[in-house]
């Protein structure tokens, strides 16, 4: 099973977020990462939101960031 992420560094935003969340399923990652974006980044959990999270999701495991 492929692990799949969302890396908030790859979207732009006024916090420079350096969160990244990764699940098993589609499912559970959608969820974490609507909630983050909506208690961190103040969004509405909206069908664009989560069309927006789908369209960022990745397989694999986020990279470290250089530093």
């Amino acid at each position: 099973m492929n692990r799949k992420y969302i890396d908030c560094r790859e979207i732009p935003s006024d916090t420079h977020c350096s969160i990244a969340i990764s699940a098993n399923t589609e499912e559970e990652l959608m969820e974490a990462a609507a909630q983050h974006a909506v208690q961190v980044h103040g969004h509405r959990d909206t069908p664009e939101l989560r069309s927006r999270l789908h369209q960022a999701m990745h397989i694999g495991e986020p990279t470290m960031a250089a530093g």
